[in-house]
């Protein structure tokens, strides 16, 4: 490879701020462009610096590559200084040759410095500038697709250190002001294209960048509470909390633009594919176009028709779809209604046994036999054979109980009105009693009392209807 050493003499001729003034319309006019603009001020103050990168980079990419590689990693070794052996076993894999001319590039452009007394090499204030400038270069490569989220943690890093330091200005405010407007930008034309991929992607880059911010977000008021009195400091600021604002709000329309897109996926059949699944699927799939190969097997051929043809077919669907009008119609003579016949819905045998049970303790009430005064509610839903009731039928009875002395169901006819109607009320008890039985294990305890009153409510209605 040939190795091209010479600095452009014509390039770096001018060093004063003649150079630069050379290139403005009017050039007694460029201490005024200075005025107004600050940043070009600054610019032209760096000449050493502009030097040094103009040096730096100067030539074809492979052989700026291999300077800025010497350089940075002479940059990250930790001695002050290093004698010319430390630097050849540094660079071993190197032509001796090409690292005589990167060396000698360096010194020229005041990246490195020689000391011919004690032979060594040493790195100058200036190199170190230089090193701070490029150090994005030798951090670690960001995700494919993640270039922006990088960039943006590289300025984001510069803009809180700078301001823990005091030292941060309005150029670098509105360098990061200007990358989260781009971002707002390209996440905006993402959610209006409506491209579900594009979308998904979109949103994969917005939370990345919306935890970078939210990192950044005491530091970015702390910088806006701290530029008060410095006006262009301030304005920068208020600039990039108003977009720090306007992308951090972008998160509820990503919410909406998918919520539109999985309204509008299409599940196919009961496969479980979906037209997402098919898409990506078809987006993968090498040669596209030789899908197609056998799919026709014949193709489709038109049948030529004449005019009149046509006229006549649409004529006759015409005629065969035109409503008919509503003919006049006599009303249906009169007819006898059908016999009909009433029937009601029987009720479980349950109920007749309950009733039957609980009129036979009442016969013993009234004959005052002993031990007629109250009766277990366990006796009643199990009845006369306990072994014998099942579960539902005992559920059943026990939904039964609370109608026991109920008015509105007393006035009833029927085996309903009849249970209502009996002289027992039922008193629950918060506890429950443990039973020998096959089905039913634990049953609230309870008891069922006589009735306080001769009759229940609704009772003399009846007998007097």
């Amino acid at each position: 490879m040939r190795l091209d050493i010479e600095l452009d003499e014509g390039a770096e001729a001018g060093t004063g701020l003649g150079a630069v003034a050379d290139f403005f319309r009017d050039g007694y006019l460029f201490g005024d462009a200075a005025a107004d603009a600050p940043l070009l001020g600054r610019i032209t103050r760096q000449q050493a610096l502009t030097q040094a990168l103009s040096g730096l980079f100067h030539g074809p990419a492979a052989l700026v590559q291999l300077r800025v590689w010497v350089f940075l990693q002479l940059a990250s070794q930790g001695d002050a200084q290093w004698p010319r052996e430390r630097v050849d076993e540094l660079f071993a894999a190197l032509r001796p040759e090409a690292l005589d001319t990167v060396l000698k590039r360096l010194r020229d452009v005041a990246l490195l410095a020689w000391d011919e007394t004690q032979r060594t090499y040493a790195l100058p204030p200036l190199a170190q500038r230089v090193a701070g400038l490029l150090a994005p270069l030798a951090a670690e490569t960001a995700e494919e697709g993640d270039a922006d989220g990088g960039e943006l943690a590289a300025l984001l890093g510069q803009v809180v250190g700078a301001n823990q330091l005091g030292s941060v200005d309005a150029a670098q405010v509105q360098l990061l002001h200007a990358q989260l407007a781009r971002l707002h930008g390209e996440f905006a034309d993402a959610i209006a294209s409506g491209s579900e991929f594009r979308l998904r992607e979109a949103r994969k880059r917005y939370d990345r960048a919306a935890v970078l911010i939210d990192r950044a977000s005491d530091a970015i008021s702390a910088l806006i509470g701290n530029a008060q009195g410095h006006l262009l400091l301030e304005r920068a600021a208020r600039g990039l909390g108003q977009a720090q604002s306007r992308l951090l709000a972008m998160a509820s329309q990503f919410n909406r633009a998918l919520q539109q897109v999985d309204r509008q996926r299409v599940t196919l059949g009961t496969t479980g594919l979906t037209s997402t699944d098919v898409r990506r699927w078809l987006q993968a799939a090498p040669q596209l176009p030789r899908l197609l190969d056998g799919a026709l097997a014949q193709p489709t051929q038109l049948a030529t028709l004449a005019p009149h043809e046509l006229l006549d077919v649409v004529e006759a669907e015409f005629e065969r779809d035109r409503p008919q009008a509503n003919q006049a119609e006599a009303l249906p003579s009169a007819q006898a209604a059908p016999a009909g016949q009433l029937s009601a819905v029987a009720l479980p045998r349950e109920l007749g046994d309950l009733n039957a049970l609980l009129a036979a303790w009442a016969g013993d009430l009234a004959n005052n036999d002993a031990g007629a005064d109250a009766r277990s509610a366990a006796d009643a839903l199990l009845g006369p054979r306990p072994a014998a009731t099942r579960y539902a039928q005992l559920a059943y009875k026990a939904q039964l109980l609370p109608l026991l002395g109920d008015p509105q169901a007393a006035v009833l006819p029927g085996l309903t009105g009849e249970l209502a109607r009996q002289p027992w009320r039922i008193e629950w008890q918060a506890e429950a009693q443990a039973l020998e039985h096959d089905q039913v294990e634990l049953l609230s305890r309870g008891r069922l009392v006589p009735a306080t009153n001769d009759s229940p409510p609704g009772a003399e209605e009846l007998n007097n209807g």
